[in-house]
């Protein structure tokens, strides 16, 4: 399937031949904000080749796949995660069984399924799952789990190449599950030698746990040399 791109300043949308190239970042519309490509497939070549260069997919079922690279990206550098006090209660109480990697597909699954007040339906589609359950297949992909009696109750999950990792999504069915899920993966991705952790869009929920805007040339020099380590 080919992959249609927009070129700045004027517009025009081109196509290119179906190697999962993709173009320059300096290409990507600022509104809607990073907006750089659209179709193509979520073969697990494509999506690692969009890994590499910055870019990730979003789209709403039943639209063409969308590929962005925001400027400016939130990130979280892992050394400056912020943890709240009541947090810190709750990491202590140690509620949690805490797993990696144990059921990948459960995590995004449920990420998919999971009601959230502030939006209507699920950019986790079936073909999203099957896609990323490749890349964890592949070695690409980690699960971040909260277990309570046997029974997952939250966690998080994103795609790990060389030292850098994006984070992609998280779930609760108990309280601060998907938090304490988080805090224990930054800590698993820290002793792995990770530099940088790519939140994509600034949210609040973000930003409390230490994440920050930086632009997208800075974030795109750190990416480089991290996805080479």
């Amino acid at each position: 399937m080919s992959l249609a791109y927009y070129q700045l300043p004027n517009g025009r949308v081109a196509s290119i031949e179906d190697d999962c190239t993709f173009p320059p970042l300096a290409y990507a519309l600022t509104e809607p904000n990073g907006l750089i490509a659209i179709g193509g497939d979520l073969s697990l070549n494509r999506l690692l080749s969009a890994y590499q260069h910055g870019i990730f997919p979003w789209f709403n079922e039943g639209e063409p796949i969308m590929w962005w690279s925001p400027n400016p990206r939130m990130v979280l550098f892992p050394d400056e995660l912020k943890i709240s006090s009541s947090l810190k209660k709750t990491l202590k109480n140690n509620p949690f069984e805490i797993r990696f990697n144990t059921a990948f597909r459960a995590v995004i699954a449920a990420c998919s399924n999971t009601p959230r007040g502030h939006q209507a339906g699920t950019w986790i589609t079936e073909d999203i799952i099957n896609g990323y359950c490749a890349l964890h297949e592949a070695g690409y992909a980690v699960s971040a789990e909260c277990w309570q009696d046997n029974i997952l109750v939250g966690g998080c999950y994103g795609v790990k190449v060389g030292n850098m990792f994006y984070g992609e999504s998280m779930f609760h069915h108990v309280t601060d599950a998907s938090k304490v899920a988080f805090v224990h993966l930054v800590n698993y991705l820290k002793n792995q030698g990770a530099g940088l952790i790519d939140c994509q869009m600034k949210t609040a929920h973000l930003a409390s746990f230490g994440a920050r805007e930086i632009a997208r040339d800075e974030f795109m020099s750190i990416l480089n040399k991290l996805v080479k380590s």
